[in-house]
């Protein structure tokens, strides 16, 4: 069985967490650890987990609020973190890397086993030096995670297609961002084909999908700023041709609670 839950998600940190449970046990990965030390383990805690029954970390790339905490729980609890290369480099780079902690290489066209749980990166187009998204499952359900993404391409709807569960970025809402307070050019940045999705393109996206085994929909990294759950929740419900509380949704405070895949 697969099930997965949030512990946060928005520009002020991210991690989720999925779980395969079998015959020979649990097996658990956080999806990016955005928080600090004490936080993640706190809002693990409230999941009902204990921080040293996680089994790997896996990064999607190496802006902070996905990566800042990745080190410090791995080498806290002896979890192991997979990422890319050019991730990696890039957090070496900024004096992000703890020594003794076990690396594991990522490649974005193949996939990996995390015990019992198979991990499946794919490449999508964001400004950081070698980012993926994942796609996690038990062998039956498939669980389709992303966030930071520029442009929806037709290689990332390949990916996620006929996924049992889906948690995607709807950033902001492209009128909120023109009209408000950021400067010009972080405005471009957001906005542009490199920076994050804007509830439009998460729609977009959503409906180019081969949708037959959705049964879970989650907008996630939400602006606090730039969108409101409202539009984000009926840009998804259009795709999905359901009622806008269908949608679930990630926040930043709360993640959300568990569901099975």
């Amino acid at each position: 069985m697969l099930r997965f839950a949030s512990l946060a998600s928005g520009s002020g940190g991210n991690c989720l967490i999925a779980e395969v449970r079998a015959s020979a046990g649990a097996t658990r990965v956080l999806i990016d650890c955005g928080l600090k030390l004490t936080e993640t383990e706190r809002r693990l805690e409230r999941l009902g987990v204990a921080p040293a029954a996680v089994t790997g970390i896996l990064v999607t790339h190496e802006h902070g609020d996905h990566a800042s905490g990745v080190f410090d729980f791995a080498a806290a609890h002896r979890v192991a973190v997979y990422l890319t290369h050019g991730t990696l480099a890039a957090m070496r780079q900024e004096g992000k890397v703890t020594d003794g902690v076990r690396i594991v290489i990522v490649d974005g066209r193949q996939s990996v086993a995390v015990g019992d749980i198979q991990v499946h990166p794919f490449t999508v187009p964001h400004d950081s030096r070698e980012p993926v998204q994942y796609v996690v499952s038990d062998g039956a359900s498939r669980l389709g995670v992303l966030t930071d993404i520029g442009t929806p391409t037709a290689h990332v709807a390949a990916c996620l297609a006929r996924c049992d569960a889906l948690v995607l970025e709807c950033n902001h809402d492209l009128d909120m961002l023109w009209s408000g307070a950021y400067p010009k050019w972080l405005k471009q940045r957001i906005a542009g084909p490199f920076g994050h999705l804007d509830n439009g393109g998460a729609e977009q996206l959503l409906a180019a999908l081969d949708r037959s085994r959705l049964r879970h929909v989650i907008a996630a990294h939400l602006s606090q700023q730039n969108n409101r759950p409202e539009l984000a929740r009926a840009a998804l419900a259009r795709a999905m041709g359901c009622e806008a509380d269908w949608i679930g949704l990630a926040t930043q405070d709360e993640g959300f609670g568990w569901r099975e895949a």
